[in-house]
């Protein structure tokens, strides 16, 4: 793994390894699970890759891939209509490069990685393990579609750890959720410095601190709101409505209003 880049070739892929990649302006990656046999399982909102249900979603879909009007023979849609669906690597990639999520990296590495979303400090379960879990919620379901707390990046991250966030209130696993919040917040608290000093060079330097912080604290591998849950028992749960997210509900201002895990 290269330190400013995870791409890799075609060749070098195996069954179970998280793969992803960027968008147009790298606005936003989009995550799956690779099974083997050229085929990617991965989470969408609906079919669609990214979404929030507000005007929001006019610029994430027109930085997304045009979609061929012509049905692939490889990919298969999803019937039931959970969002989780399987597609051959080509429309997966839709014509983008192809990245792949690094585990157990060093705390280090971690913070040299100037964008959420690529790497985590949590250890990935056993290949086979990685691809059961996929291919069972391909079958059941990954529950509601969630940009904050349950995303493509979620799945890929539960397929290949087991770990879920359960508490309310908090942002899901997604490195890129923590990274769009970790930047203005890093901007927010680091304001307070203007009234002290007008060192651009220590403001930004704060500013950089708080982010990386920011990512850290809230990286799958250190956080201490989550657990480890059996595929079947997620299904089963999300099916009886123990385990539930919903999608988050956002105001003409565009700012989020509430997001809600609920677990028993």
């Amino acid at each position: 793994m290269g330190l400013l880049s995870n791409r890799v070739s075609r060749e070098s892929l195996k069954a179970g390894d998280h793969v992803y990649s960027w968008r147009t302006a790298y606005i936003y990656a989009h995550h799956g699970i690779y099974i083997g046999d050229n085929k990617v399982v991965h989470f969408t909102r609906r079919g669609q890759e990214v979404g929030t249900g507000t005007v929001l979603d006019v610029l994430l879909v027109s930085s997304g891939p045009a979609r061929s009007r012509e049905i692939c023979p490889n990919c298969e849609t999803s019937q039931d209509g959970h969002g989780v669906v399987i597609s051959c690597l080509n429309c997966f990639l839709s014509g983008g490069v192809l990245y792949r999520f690094e585990y157990a990296v060093s705390p280090a590495l971690f913070l040299a990685k100037a964008r959420g979303g690529t790497c985590t400090l949590a250890i990935s379960d056993e290949d086979d393990i990685v691809v059961h879990r996929a291919k069972y919620l391909l079958e059941n379901g990954f529950g509601c579609y969630n940009v904050f707390k349950n995303n493509c990046e979620d799945f890929a991250i539960y397929c290949k750890t087991g770990l879920l966030v359960v508490d309310e209130g908090t942002i899901g696993q997604s490195g890129q959720a923590v990274s769009i919040i970790g930047g203005p917040l890093a901007a927010v608290l680091s304001t307070p410095l203007r009234l002290v000093t007008t060192n651009l060079y220590g403001m930004a330097a704060t500013a950089v601190g708080v982010y990386c912080a920011s990512r850290y604290a809230a990286d799958i591998g250190m956080r201490r709101d989550v657990v480890k849950i059996q595929v079947e028992d997620l299904t089963r749960r999300l099916a009886i409505g123990l385990l539930q997210v919903v999608e988050p509900q956002i105001s003409m201002n565009l700012a989020p209003q509430s997001t809600q895990i609920a677990s028993q």
